[in-house]
Parts: structure tokens; sequence; C-alpha cells
């Protein structure tokens, strides 16, 4: 292998540990986008929805953003980032750091919609309620989702990077020079 291409490698143990830290946040961030549900079977916002888990689901998209804004910041400080790939990894990285961000404050609305949804009695304002806190839910949903896609467009990026590195490895084994013969017995050499 030649040296630029060495300096431009992220060292395999390294990305194998960053991809199985983004699985394991991609996995916790899908379940919340298809578990933390508004909506009813029949698709209709429940008559009294609950302030006390709406709150949850807030509360927990705060630590899922807190965890996302670390793993960016880390990356962002190691040397890696330099690299063609880590370049497009930290890109990756920021939007779901971004996204993540985001999706708190929404489902912070949704339950404060909630509450003063229960407090109220006129239908005009119960029905603007009721679609502010769809909507609300809905797009701290579709945070969760585009943090989630960003995460696993970067554990794809560093997948292809091992690849590439194997396929250079192969390469480099196949243009040492043979090894040289082993030495007669006899100490005659022809």
């Amino acid at each position: 292998m030649k040296p630029d291409f060495q300096r431009d490698l992220i060292p395999r143990d390294d990305a194998l540990d960053l991809i199985g830290a983004l699985n394991a946040m991609k996995d916790k961030l899908h379940n919340a986008a298809q578990q933390w549900e508004l909506l009813d079977e029949n698709g209709h916002v429940p008559a009294a929805p609950s302030y006390t888990a709406l709150l949850q689901h807030a509360a927990d998209a705060q630590d899922l953003s807190r965890d996302a804004l670390r793993l960016t910041a880390d990356f962002a400080r190691s040397s890696h980032r330099t690299t063609r790939t880590g370049s497009t990894v930290l890109k990756d990285l920021a939007t779901a750091a971004t996204m993540s961000s985001h999706s708190a404050p929404h489902f912070a609305e949704t339950a404060e919609c909630a509450l003063t949804l229960t407090r109220s009695t006129n239908p005009t304002d119960r029905h603007y309620l009721t679609n502010r806190m769809v909507i609300d839910h809905a797009s701290a949903r579709a945070f969760l989702r585009r943090t989630w896609e960003s995460l696993r467009d970067a554990a794809k990026e560093l997948d292809e990077h091992l690849g590439f590195q194997r396929f250079l490895s192969t390469l480099s084994r196949r243009e040492s020079p043979p090894a040289p013969p082993p030495p007669r017995p006899g100490g005659l050499h022809r």
C-alpha cells in the first residue's frame, strides 16, 4: 500500500467500534419512531391523550439527542474526521445531531397541547389543539426517522470504507514479490 492511502484509512477496529455504536443508536431511534404513537388503531387522537406519556416521549427524545450529539462531538475531535470517508461520516453525524435535537421540542409541544386539551371546553380550541398535537407528534417522529437515516448512511459509508481496505490489502498481497525458495539440503544453490 502506498503511504498516501494509509493516511486516508480509518483503522479497522476504530471503524468497527463506530459502526457498532451507530447500529445501537439506530436501533433505539427506529424503535422510538415506531413505538411512540399518538393516534389509536383507528387513526384518531384519543379523547384524553396522556400528558405524562407524551412528556416521557420528549424526555426520551432528549436523551437520544444527547447521545447523537456526544457521538458526533467525539468523532469531530478524532483525527479520522480529516479523511475522505471521515468527512462524509461527520457530515452524516452532524445531520443526525441536528435532526435529533428537533424531535424533543416537538414531543414537548405535543404534551403541552394534550394538557391544554384536557382543560379546554371550547370545540374550536379543542379542534385546533388536536390538529396541532397530531402535526407536532408526526414532526417529532419524522425527525427521529431522519436521524436514523443519517446514522444509517454514516454506518454504510464506514462499511464501504472497510470493504475498500479489504480490497487494498488483497492488492498489496498480490504485488508483494514472491518469497525466495527455501535453501536446498547440502548447501548448494541453483
